[in-house]
């Protein structure tokens, strides 16, 4: 039997799912004290709009880190994004397992099968 480490990509995802659950303000969170519970009290608008604030720090770090920029800033704001995320799939009862399980469903297939793949939504044929 293996044993997670502390810094295993799965443990630290589940942990940090948990954190943000608990922080959720009908699980008792505080917007006072948390701010996971803040976000989530002042409903989807607010972290929505942090989301597309981190992804376009995400997308500047990365115009930074490809002309020499600090690799690590890129890192920095990936992280924030990816927590943002998980905070709006709380709210919306989904977790990280869920996103990893679907990279695991994709696994195998190239990006244009994939694509492929998905069912079209109100577009004709």
């Amino acid at each position: 039997m293996t044993t997670a480490t502390p810094t295993d990509p799965d443990a630290v995802l589940a942990r940090l799912t948990q954190v943000i659950e608990s922080r959720m303000p009908m699980r008792g969170g505080d917007p006072e004290k948390s701010y996971v519970a803040r976000l989530l009290a002042k409903g989807p608008d607010a972290f929505l709009k942090k989301i597309g604030e981190e992804a376009a720090e995400v997308v500047m770090a990365a115009k930074d880190a490809q002309y020499g920029g600090a690799r690590e800033k890129l890192v920095a704001e990936m992280a924030d994004l990816w927590f943002h995320g998980m905070v709006a799939l709380a709210y919306y009862g989904c977790r990280a397992a869920d996103v990893t399980a679907e990279l695991a469903r994709r696994e195998g297939l190239s990006g244009l099968e994939e694509k492929a793949l998905r069912p079209t939504q109100g577009v004709p044929s």
